[in-house]
């Protein structure tokens, strides 16, 4: 199966999808496409621009095309349009120019797990005053996702709890689906 971990960030996705690589030995693992990016030399800007998510974006869209059959990845397209939707500059994204490409990709993806901001917050934030962009980026995946406005029509698995938890939800929805 081919499983994106999606969220906003300091939600414990890169955890959960060390969990499930600890779970699914025989799954491959992608890293995010920020970390990706950074190691081929991209400079991100301290604050990312819309340039910089769009570039994601992409690198997002072409793991999706590259990827074996049995893999976890660290974010999906979708993560990407959530950030773009909550920029600043939002209105320099063109999100229907992108909805082909993304839908494209999606179907490529078995499911997507979303690890949202849960109540009482389990990640210890700093106080960089990141909150807001943070609940405006999990408010956008949130809608994208489980209301799916855009018709990407893929399988989503909203996970919450302990990192050990939230695999159990991943493995115990992976049987289901194989019965």
């Amino acid at each position: 199966m081919r499983i994106a971990v999606s969220g906003t960030h300091r939600t414990g996705k890169s955890t959960l999808v060390d969990e499930l690589s600890d779970l699914l030995p025989a799954y491959v693992t992608v890293d995010e496409p920020y970390h990706q990016l950074e190691e081929e030399g991209h400079a991100f800007a301290e604050t990312p621009s819309v340039e910089d998510f769009e570039a994601q974006l992409a690198r997002s869209i072409a793991n999706l095309d590259e990827a074996p059959a049995d893999v976890v990845f660290d974010r999906c397209p979708v993560d990407f349009i959530g950030y773009l939707l909550a920029h600043e500059d939002r209105d320099a994204f063109d999100i229907e120019a992108w909805l082909p490409r993304v839908r494209g990709a999606l179907r490529k993806l078995d499911l997507i797990v979303l690890v949202g901001i849960e109540r009482p917050d389990r990640i210890s934030l700093s106080a960089s005053g990141d909150e807001e962009p943070r609940l405006a980026v999990d408010e956008a995946l949130k809608e994208l996702l489980l209301e799916d406005p855009h018709a990407f029509e893929v399988e989503v698995l909203e996970v919450e709890g302990s990192p050990r938890a939230r695999a159990k939800q991943v493995l115990a929805h992976l049987a289901d689906a194989s019965r």
